[in-house]
Order: structure tokens, then sequence, then C-alpha cells
């Protein structure tokens, strides 16, 4: 099913309602800025079947790889595991536009293809969404509802403004769905502004029915005649994509912000509950943009100091994510770059490359890679070890002309570790200098830092180049043996298929086939057969 229609079309109300009536298990993926990376998005779905029906526990394991393949492993499992689901349910995927993502995109369409007889897969949106519709048109298996579908006719018009406790005449009516063509927000916000003291006669004469004479209504009438203190809350908390008391209290500095949601969620004051518990709510997405306009264009400097609030309250409550989100929004690369440098190596072990490459490019984008030698040296060996050579050369000078910092994640006291074990990653310049720069990390990383197995593998190429095999194959023991507990599945494959290559050359092929087989069912396990550092694993099994 395809529901497509501008904003304030009662997509998502249609899909409720249909799920409230049909009786069939639904699993529900709204969708939004956040889920432009394929593992984030297709983990939101494998979840929401997963609680309607359990489904292949490998589905989660190849989502949380770092190395998996989106098209040749996550989709294929993903896809399966929907197909062979003996529940019939509808999957819904609401606000599909969102998603400018092409993996995302082309992840979805072949998604489609995997439903099974007596289920359904529903996407809502702004725009088409991402299917194959020619095709689906030509088979018959597609349902297709748009603006026309949705629109409310006259009758329902009438039962919209009575349901509003707003009464005018028939004709008043016939005036009002004729200039909103039926466009049940554009009927909603009439019925609003009429209840909350315009106007009842003459109505249709004063409301405008196209989308800017709408958004102006809003702006000069309806926001006008609410207390000064809900214009107030209104305005400034449309800066959170999602609200709660305390945290509305912390980005207005006031207090009482959980009473307040509660009475604007009474008045149907375009607010939705996100749970059931009155704790948390978001605008409707429409009324929030027109929230946010009204915002611009009074306070056009009051907007970064609420995104900044909001920041400091999500770092204080355990969720830097969110955090890292207002950050960008107020322009504070520096905060930002601080929490990127925190958060972009889990992200990347969690296989959510996407998301860390995107918060790299912000700070590319804002000047501030100079000023976070952390997140610029993260940037460089996640692009290294994902194919872009040009992005890690970028970002490895970046690093290097930035100043030392006082403390990282892994615990080491400086970045001097971090910058040799990049400048090994890279060999510029030999083996001999490899081996310096990884022996400099080795004696100046933290003990217990996430990045041990990876400064001995490279200490072991190192020695591998040079032609020290007795030493290289010492340290690839190491790293094989799990000596530092916590280290990337990745560098024991590549270790124990060093390992199987000197064992060749030794010729002990029994050994040589023992490191191979490990490396190679490791590589299963860990979902890592098609990252790019294992090729050396295929290249010594070819051997």
């Amino acid at each position: 099913m395809s529901v497509v229609a501008p904003p304030g079309y009662g997509k998502t109300t249609v899909l409720s309602q249909w799920a409230e009536r049909n009786g069939q298990s639904f699993a529900w993926v709204s969708v939004d800025e956040r889920d432009n990376d394929p593992k984030v998005l297709l983990t939101y779905v494998a979840e929401a079947l997963n609680a309607v029906e359990p489904i292949d526990e490998r589905v989660f394991d190849v989502l949380a790889s770092p190395g998996s393949s989106v098209p040749g492993a996550i989709v294929p499992r993903l896809g399966a595991a929907f197909s062979s689901m003996t529940a019939r349910v509808a999957l819904i995927l609401d606000d599909v536009h969102a998603l400018r993502n092409r993996e995302c995109q082309a992840a979805l369409s072949v998604l489609a293809d995997h439903v099974p007889g007596g289920s359904r897969l529903a996407m809502a949106g702004r725009l088409q969404p991402p299917l194959r519709l020619a095709r689906l048109r030509a088979e018959g298996r597609i349902l297709e509802i748009g603006p026309g579908d949705l629109s409310l006719d006259r009758d329902e018009a009438s039962l919209l403004l009575r349901g509003a406790d707003v009464v005018v005449g028939e004709d008043d009516v016939a005036e009002l769905h004729r200039r909103t063509e039926g466009w049940p927000v554009g009927l909603y916000l009439a019925a609003l502004y009429l209840r909350e003291g315009g106007r009842l006669a003459g109505a249709a004469a004063s409301f405008g029915g196209d989308d800017w004479l709408v958004s102006e209504y809003v702006e000069a009438e309806f926001l006008a005649r609410i207390s000064h203190r809900n214009r107030v809350f209104l305005t400034q908390t449309a800066v959170l994509e999602r609200m709660c008391g305390p945290l509305c209290d912390a980005v207005l500095e006031a207090d009482g912000s959980a009473g307040v949601l509660a009475r604007l969620e009474r008045s149907n004051l375009l607010l939705v509950p996100l749970d059931r518990r009155g704790q948390w709510y978001r605008y409707h997405h429409l009324f929030r943009d027109m929230l946010l306009a009204e915002l611009q264009r009074l306070e056009p400097g009051l907007v970064p100091v609420l995104h900044r609030r909001a920041a400091r309250w999500y770092e204080r409550n355990g969720e830097p994510v969110e955090a890292l989100g207002h950050w960008m929004k107020a322009g504070e690369a520096d905060a930002a770059g601080r929490l990127v440098g925190a958060l972009a190596f889990a992200a990347y072990q969690q296989g959510r490359v996407a998301t860390a490459e995107r918060w790299f490019g912000w700070l590319k984008d804002h000047g501030a890679a100079a000023n976070q030698p952390t997140a610029a040296v993260l940037a460089a060996m996640i692009s290294a070890l994902t194919g872009k050579p040009g992005e890690a050369e970028s970002w490895a000078e970046a690093a290097e002309r930035a100043a030392a910092v006082a403390s990282l994640p892994d615990g080491s006291a400086s970045i001097q570790p971090w910058l040799a074990l990049m400048r090994a990653l890279m060999c510029r310049d030999g083996a001999e200098q490899m081996r310096a720069d990884a022996e400099l990390a080795a004696g100046t990383m933290a003990a217990g830092s996430f990045w041990r197995n990876s400064v001995t593998l490279y200490l072991g190429m190192a020695y591998l180049m040079a032609g020290d095999t007795g030493r290289a194959d010492v340290l690839f023991e190491d790293v094989a043996s799990g000596g530092h507990p916590g280290g990337p599945a990745v560098g024991v494959c590549v270790a124990l298929a060093q390992r199987s290559l000197l064992a060749i050359a030794r010729g002990d092929w029994e050994a040589a086939e023992r490191h191979l087989s490990q490396a190679r069912s490791l590589a299963r396990e860990a979902n890592l057969a098609d990252y790019p550092p294992i090729a050396i694993v295929h290249a010594v099994a070819a051997r």
C-alpha cells in the first residue's frame, strides 16, 4: 500500500484507524532524519517485526556487525525472515519521505518483494515511496492512496467542525470546504481558530485555503489569540523534536511545563502523545514547522540558545546522541566535536558507519576538524578501513595539525598514541616508520584501550614488511589469541590470515589450514565476509 499526500492530509491517521479496526498484527516504524543510515532503519524494521513474531536472531547479528553489507547480507536475511513469518502482519513505514539515503531507499524496495502471503506492507509519506511502482501496478499488487482519497467531502467537513464544538451554517461549511479543498488540517485549523474566538458569522470569508494562507493565518490569527504564556511556550519548545516536562523546563528556564503540556494535549492543540503515561509528546509536524518559522522571524538569535539548553539537558540525562543533534543545530562545533569523538567509534562498532560519516561531514562543513583531534583520528581511521583513502588522508592531516587534548574515550592521557596509531595504519613512510609509530602507540596508549589489538596487529605488519617473520608471527599470535580483549574481530581475522601465510612459507600446510579455518569461521560468525580488510582471508583460501 502506498499513501502519498502533502502535509496535513491525515496519512498517519488513516493508517492508525486501519490498525485499530483491521484486527491484524501491525508492525509500525515512524521514520525521521536520524534513520538515514540503512543499519539504523533496518534495525527498527527488524525490531518491529520481531515484536509480532520472533524472527531469525542472525538478522540482528548481521545488523550489529560493522562490516556487514546492507545489500549483500542484511537485506537478504531480513527479507527472508519477513517472508517466512507465519503470522499475518501489516508492516507500516510512516514518513518515508524523510529517507534521502539511497541505500535506505533501495533496501525498502527490495524488502517489498518479500511480503508473505496474507500480509501487507504500507508506506506513507509526502513523496512517492521507494518502490518499483510501475511493475507493482502492472501486477495488480499495490493499492495507492493519494490526496483525492484523503480529502474530506462536505459532509465530513461538517462532522469535523461539529466534533470540535464549532457550529456554523451550511453555507459557511460549503465555502470553507471549497477554500480548503477538503484539506483536513486546513479545516481543523479553521475549527481551532473559531473555537478560540474567531467570528462565527462570515467565518468562511475570513479563512484562507492554500498552504501559504493557512500558514499566514496561523501566525497572524491563531497564535495571536492564545495566551502570551502559551504562545511563548509553543514557539520556543518547537526547537524540540520530542518533549517532556523537565526538558521543556530546562529549555525555557521555567517551571510547570509538564502541566502546560497536559493542558495543551487536552485542548487538541496539535500535540501528539508519544507514550501512555503522559510524559513525552511531539508537535504535529506541520504545526511545528509553522511555530519554528514564527520563532525564526521574531527571535532568530534565540534559536541557538534554546538548542544549547536542550543539548545540556540531554547530556545531563545520559542521552549524548540527542545532545549531539542539538549542539549541531546550535552551530556549536567544539561541543559537537567532543561528542563525535566519544560516540563515533561505538557507532562504527555497531555498524552505523553512515551515521558516523554524517557526523564527520558536519564537522568538516563547519570548519571544526582543526580543533577536534579525537574526532579527526577516528574519521581518518574509519575512512581508511572503509576504502576512502582520499578522505582518510584529509582527516589525518587535520588530526596532525590539531592541538593535543587532555583525555580520550579509551583512557589514554593524550592524543599522541592515537596519532601514532593512525600514522601506522596510513603507512606513509615505509615499514620502518610504521614500526616506530606502532611501538610509540603501544608504549603510550592506555592499557585497556579499545585500540590495543589494532596496535599489535599494525606492529606485526611492520615487522613482516621489514622481513622479521618470527617477530611478526609472535605478534599475530598475540592478536589471534585474544591477548587484548575487546578488540574488533576483523583484526583477529587478519592476524590469523597472516599466520596462515607464514605457515605456508614454512611448508607447514596443516597449521596454515588450521589458522585459515579459524579466520573464516570468525568472519562468518561476525558477518565480516564482505568487509574490505577481510579480502586477505579470501586470498589465503585461494592460495
